[in-house]
C-alpha cells in the first residue's frame, strides 16, 4: 500500500481555538511519510482530531505510537484511530474529484 489514510480523534472537551496548533504542526512534520493533515474540530463536541495521508502503513503506525498515543496520555483523553487503504479506493475517489488523487 502506497497511500494510507489515518483518521484520529481525541474525545476531550477543548475548543479548537485553545489548541496550540502552531507549535504542534512542526512536531508532526518530523514524522517520516506524513504527506498531509487536515485538522478536525467536532461540532458541538469540541473533540479534536485529524485526517492524515501517509506513504505507508508502517509510517502511519509509527506516528500513532510516537505522537498520538503519548499525547492522549498527556491530555488524559480517549483516542480513536482508524487506518484506511488509499490504493484500493483510488479509482472511485478520482471519479469524485478527491484532492488526494490529482
Amino acid at each position: 500500500m502506497a497511500k494510507i489514510f489515518l483518521y484520529a480523534e481525541y474525545q476531550v472537551s477543548i475548543p479548537f481555538t485553545e489548541i496550540d496548533w502552531a507549535s504542534i504542526n512542526p512536531q508532526m512534520q518530523t514524522f517520516a511519510g506524513l504527506k498531509s493533515k487536515t485538522w478536525l474540530s467536532g461540532i458541538n463536541t469540541h473533540s479534536v482530531g485529524g485526517f492524515y495521508e501517509f506513504d505507508s502503513k508502517e509510517n502511519a503506525q509509527a506516528y500513532i505510537d510516537g505522537l498520538l498515543v503519548p499525547f492522549a496520555s498527556q491530555i488524559n483523553g480517549n483516542l480513536s484511530v482508524k487506518l484506511f487503504d488509499g490504493d484500493v479506493v483510488a479509482e472511485a475517489s478520482k471519479g469524485m474529484g478527491s484532492p488526494f488523487y490529482r
